[in-house]
């Protein structure tokens, strides 16, 4: 297995430096004012194709072109963010595109996907549509993306801390990202590790799709019994990989958060911010006031947000009973 460097960061962040935005840090003086800390959000939710998931899939077609390597045809599982991902970095190359995915499928992200020009094949459970891609990447001189556990999508991943590291003017005392596959999170600890080696950095994920937290408890890799039900569905992947598990493993704190907190944080969010966010990017929140209630001094805190691409269904449930009238505090409960 390939060891993942803040050498491999760097370079990508240079491989991919004028095909990807680089996405502004914001922040919200009032939420700041309630919770008694400055939280900064890497608004990846800016981003080209609205999400993180374009950096790593740029990182390995870049580096492939670099390399006069680059496939006759890609083709890649996803649930959304990384199709579109995949779609729109594959077009720079002109390479034809297969997305294997399920039909729960966001219609935004599954409609994006196709504007890009990739073909678009659904099916009636995650494993079936991973079964489906591995079997068409062994096709010749088809190159097959995985959306999280290949050292350069990891590394790509890795530019998103990277760049808001570079971005902040003090170093935060802790950095928070979703997990999904563990991709992202995985690439935010290199870099974070390397760049400010004295701050924590932490995952959450979904209590609903807790693959991750129970693999770390178990040590080994557990995936999800069946399929996940999340408003948070760029984290409700099966299992993390092979590669991003011994990452993760590396993490200073991990946290589940409820599908409520996911829609309260989303609402809030999206108010303050003035930003459309995923669920998976607003689900980290709700890690965030359950660090801070245990600090004793005031904290600086990055949050990746990492996407935002939201469905009219997804939308509708998130608003379909508003939280706005309770305040953001370190002593939130939610019935």
């Amino acid at each position: 297995m390939s060891q993942i460097t803040i050498a491999d960061v760097i370079a990508a962040q240079d491989r991919i430096n004028h095909l990807i935005h680089h996405t502004p840090l914001l922040a919200s003086s009032l939420l700041n004012h309630w919770l008694g800390h400055n939280i900064v959000f890497k608004a990846e939710c800016l981003q080209t194709i609205g999400a993180f998931k374009i950096r790593g899939a740029s990182n390995i077609l870049a580096k492939l072109a670099q390399q006069n390597n680059l496939p006759n045809r890609i083709v890649a599982n996803s649930s959304g963010n990384h199709a579109q991902a995949v779609a729109y970095a594959a077009k720079q190359y002109a390479i034809p595109t297969t997305i294997y995915t399920v039909e729960s499928i966001s219609p935004v992200k599954a409609a994006a996907t196709r504007g890009y020009g990739a073909e678009v094949k659904m099916f009636t459970s995650r494993v079936l549509a991973d079964e489906a891609v591995a079997a068409a990447g062994e096709e010749p001189d088809t190159l097959w993306i995985p959306p999280f556990n290949h050292p350069d999508i990891i590394a790509g991943q890795g530019t998103a801390a990277l760049e808001a590291l570079q971005q902040m003017d003090t170093t935060p005392n802790a950095v928070f990202a979703p997990c999904g596959g563990g991709g992202l999170l995985s690439g935010t600890l290199i870099s974070t590790r390397a760049f400010a080696p004295n701050c924590q950095v932490i995952g959450c994920e979904p209590l609903a799709a807790n693959d991750a937290a129970r693999s770390l408890r178990a040590g080994q890799i557990v995936p999800l019994p069946g399929p996940a039900i999340t408003l948070a569905d760029g984290a409700a992947t099966p299992s993390v990989g092979s590669h991003t598990f011994p990452l993760l493993q590396q993490l200073d704190d991990f946290y589940e958060v409820p599908e409520r907190h996911i829609q309260y944080w989303t609402q809030w969010l999206q108010h303050i911010l003035k930003v459309h966010v995923e669920p998976t990017s607003a689900m980290c929140m709700g890690g965030v006031v359950n660090w801070l209630a245990k600090q004793r001094e005031p904290q600086t805190v990055l949050v990746i947000l990492s996407g935002g691409n939201v469905s009219e269904a997804t939308m509708r449930q998130i608003w379909a009973n508003p939280d706005l009238s309770i305040q953001p505090s370190l002593a939130l409960t939610l019935d």
